[in-house]
């Protein structure tokens, strides 16, 4: 299990968080994600074969840029 902090730009409201939040939990491996609007921070708890890419791609599919991804 691993826990990853992506940085998210372009959210504007609490229903940027959820939907971030929704897309990622989809992403197969994903234990839990949980976004901040005030931190412009994801925190994703997945297991040890998902990949950055992965997440990125949830992040970005829904409109958003992700900055960093940091474990």
């Amino acid at each position: 299990m691993k826990k990853v902090k992506i940085l998210i730009q372009g959210m504007h409201c609490a229903n940027c968080t959820q939907n971030i939040e929704k897309s990622v939990n989809k992403v197969p491996g994903v234990v839990s994600c949980s976004v901040s609007l005030m931190t412009h921070k994801g925190i994703v708890e997945a297991e040890d074969s998902v990949k950055d890419a992965e997440l990125q791609k949830a992040v970005e599919r829904i409109g958003y840029k992700v900055v960093s991804i940091e474990h």
